[in-house]
């Protein structure tokens, strides 16, 4: 894998700038900052122009939303030797004299990206279908991180997580992963399953996917990662992340999660484990047989032909 290119996005500029600083002492990674929705999508646009696109964005959840309520704060912080290398900075008051709105009718989609992170995310997405997507959030919310997965988001990754948990959600996505906090996880998985769609919309959707790719979404169900579903169905990671991709397209998600919901809702089961060896050919004693007959019927050709030449 080459360079890593890392576009920080968050409200407080002194918070950005600052991550963006300390995840730059990685080796591999080439790391923006940006202060806005706004700025972030000029960035990635920028960058894609100049062929030198992001690879992955972090972007926090409640870019421009205003403080964050106290019943939403985490209640106990983690010790400091976990969280980030950079000051969380306190949500500010609103300034004194805000700028002037722009002239002309303000598109409903840019006021609605310009107060939610999560809104943000899935423009950027769009715009950028190959970016990965990861969400920064001051407290683990299964609904707000369900939203996010729907929007595009490959990860979510708590504010006072440490910086080598935070590297290593950035190089999982890459390699096509989904990472989630094991106390987020659950409350995912139930608000996937329990939300309210049509069974039989889901068993629509399944019914549109091939044969293999049906095989495919099994493994899924059962939990296995592609090098496993790779493994257990005989074909090579790459073919699998193709089925993959094709499977979460046809079921009009974005991510692996989101496709176990619906296939769970399809009454789709896991794919079982092999039980079975694959017994001996018959073919394969053939061989042992073939010289039997040839070293016997030289001889018995010579037995019976030599007296009667002589």
């Amino acid at each position: 894998m080459g360079r890593i290119r890392v576009l920080v996005v968050d409200g407080h500029r002194i918070f950005a700038e600052a991550l963006a600083t300390a995840l730059a002492a990685e080796p591999d990674v080439d790391v923006g900052a940006a202060g806005s929705a706004v700025a972030a999508e000029r960035a990635l646009d920028r960058a894609a122009a100049e062929h030198r696109p992001y690879d992955v964005v972090l972007i926090d959840a409640d870019l421009g939303a205003g403080p964050v309520p106290p019943h939403r704060r985490p209640l106990v912080p983690e010790p400091r030797s976990t969280a980030f290398a950079v000051p969380q900075p306190r949500r500010a008051a609103p300034p004194t004299a805000p700028a002037p709105p722009p002239a002309g009718p303000v598109p409903a989609a840019r006021i609605h990206s310009a107060v939610d992170g999560i809104a943000a995310l899935a423009r950027v997405c769009r715009a950028h279908p190959a970016l990965r997507a990861v969400v920064l959030a001051a407290a683990d919310d299964p609904q707000r991180a369900v939203r996010a997965l729907q929007a595009g988001a490959c990860g979510w990754v708590a504010k006072d997580s440490s910086l080598t948990a935070l590297m290593a959600v950035v190089r999982g996505v890459l390699r096509d992963e989904t990472h989630l906090p094991p106390t987020l996880l659950t409350g995912v998985v139930r608000e996937l399953t329990s939300a309210r769609r049509d069974r039989s919309e889901s068993e629509r959707l399944v019914a549109a996917l091939t044969p293999r790719e049906e095989e495919v979404l099994r493994c899924m169900v059962a939990g296995l990662g592609r090098q496993a579903v790779a493994e257990r169905l005989y074909l090579s990671p790459h073919t699998v992340r193709t089925h993959m991709q094709n499977v979460l397209g046809k079921l009009g998600v974005h991510s692996t999660l989101a496709a176990v919901a619906v296939a769970r809702r399809a009454g789709i089961a896991p794919s079982d484990p092999p039980t079975t060896t694959p017994e001996p050919s018959p073919a394969s004693a053939s061989p042992a047989a073939g010289p039997t007959v040839a070293s016997t019927a030289p001889s018995t050709v010579a037995s019976t032909t030599g007296p009667g030449v002589g």
